[in-house]
């Protein structure tokens, strides 16, 4: 029997599972709802502690996912139902979820494919259907800095290499409003009347990679998040770092696009405050705060940095040297302090808070602010765990079957688990984990095989013996 994967969701923990079963020989089907695959991995723009190029990284893998031979790419794609126990010639409907405890080995997974409204395979990426299209609407992976059209493709090193079609930002498909960007492609690879698909599967294990959000809620409001151009997340200001976000990589204020001169990063917005219902610490957030301080030095020579922290969690390898390089090499100032409030006044970004080591107010006018926003669970996770039986916390990250020794694996039988979706974590964790859980994979398969043989060895005994 050929044994088959199936990893839902397609950031750098999915990829690398996906990578690693299918480097193994087996067949794999990797599901991701967004138009292409690389995760939040692919907006950033370096890494903590190495400073790396993460799309020197990133690029790279997801190019070889997208052309292995092993692995079926499903875009725009979300797991729906999933039935245990099935088998390719079986018959039946399919159950919305699986009991805990249920023997695994083979699952039947039914899953939606939203039309992308070009057909792949004609594509070539000329870009000459959005040249023509009227609508603008905000890039969502520049996180709303830039515009798009209508039609489009995600950003330059996309993989699928393939344009999209945003029925929500469309004048019109049924009927048909505009039509131009059919007009301007000389592949004729617009379909307007693409509809959703519904494909189904057979796969002997799952590997669930769905990865985080940021928290957007009162926690971070409260910081005048969304009411201020110049008061943004992590990823916002990635974004305005990376050199293929929407200033190409020159740090300008979004209000007036001039240089800002003073930023003040916020930590814990959002996470270790039980009052908002998120005491965990979201992990990662110090790091990635004291990379935005190294980055902003490198291209504002004269600038300065204040970051307000409630404590300083640098556990990594190379980690606490990175922090301290910040602060010593970069002179960013850290203040122990909660903010209290940030308002805008005489165009500046007033920033009032208390440092907790000398008991003494602080207000800075600020040019920039930057909120290190909470590492929540992506907002499909709680649905997918239903429709796969598998447990999740009571803040929405999946758990494992024991953390300690089993942290793979999910209690489902041939259910297993990596990346964000269990939890915060940094990119070598998740991928370390990724492979862990491929691995797991592989066992099951070989678990699975030497049953088979010993049932058919058996089976064979007693036709001689009759």
């Amino acid at each position: 029997m050929n044994y088959r994967a199936l990893v839902i969701g397609a950031g750098i923990g999915g990829m690398q599972a996906a990578l690693d079963i299918a480097d193994s020989g087996y067949e794999v089907f990797l599901v991701e709802k967004d138009p292409s695959i690389g995760g939040h991995m692919a907006q950033l723009s370096e890494t903590f502690p190495t400073l790396d190029c993460s799309q020197c990284i990133l690029t790279p893998r997801t190019v070889e996912v997208g052309q292995h031979p092993n692995i079926r790419l499903l875009t725009l794609s979300e797991v729906v139902a999933v039935e245990s126990g099935a088998r390719p010639e079986s018959e039946g409907t399919l159950t919305p979820a699986l009991s805990q405890g249920e023997r695994g080995g083979h699952f039947r997974v039914r899953i939606l494919r939203h039309p992308r409204y070009v057909v792949e395979e004609k594509c070539t990426a000329c870009g000459d259907c959005a040249k023509v299209c009227p609508v603008v609407v905000p890039n969502e992976f520049d996180r709303g800095l830039a515009a798009r059209r209508a039609i489009y493709i995600p950003h330059p090193q996309a993989v699928p290499a393939v344009y999209r079609l945003d029925p929500n930002a469309c004048l019109g498909l049924f009927p048909l409003a505009c039509g131009k960007c059919g007009e301007a492609c000389e592949r004729q690879a617009i379909d307007y009347d693409m509809a959703p698909e519904t494909v189904e599967v057979d796969v002997d294990a799952i590997v669930v990679a769905t990865g985080y959000e940021l928290y957007q809620e009162e926690a971070v409001m409260a910081y005048a998040y969304m009411d201020h151009p110049d008061v943004m997340d992590g990823l916002e200001f990635e974004r305005l770092l990376s050199a293929s976000g929407p200033t190409g990589g020159k740090l300008v204020r979004p209000s007036d696009g001039k240089v800002p001169k003073e930023v003040v990063f916020i930590q814990c917005a959002g996470s270790r405050n039980p009052e908002h219902g998120l005491p965990y610490c979201s992990k990662i957030c110090c790091m990635y705060t004291a990379k935005h301080a190294i980055l902003y030095k490198h291209r504002v020579h004269d600038g300065q940095v204040y970051v307000f922290y409630i404590d300083i969690r640098a556990g990594g390898k190379g980690y606490e040297e990175f922090v301290t390089r910040a602060m010593e090499e970069d002179d960013t100032v850290y203040i122990r302090g909660r903010v209290s409030k940030v308002f805008p006044r005489d165009g500046k970004v007033v920033v009032w808070g208390v440092d907790t080591l000398t008991e003494r107010k602080v207000e800075i006018a600020a040019d920039m602010v930057v909120v290190a926003a909470a590492i929540v669970p992506s907002a499909r996770s709680r649905r997918l765990a239903e429709v796969l039986g598998i447990s999740v916390d009571e803040f929405g990250f999946y758990t494992a079957s024991d953390a300690e020794m089993t942290p793979v694996e999910s209690g489902v039988p041939g259910v297993f688990l990596a990346g964000a979706g269990l939890g915060p974590q940094d990119i070598p964790e998740t991928v370390a984990q990724a492979s862990g859980a491929a691995a797991k994979v592989l066992v099951f398969f070989e678990a699975e095989k030497a049953k088979r043989r010993k049932d058919t060895d058996r089976g064979q005994n007693t036709d001689r013996q009759d």
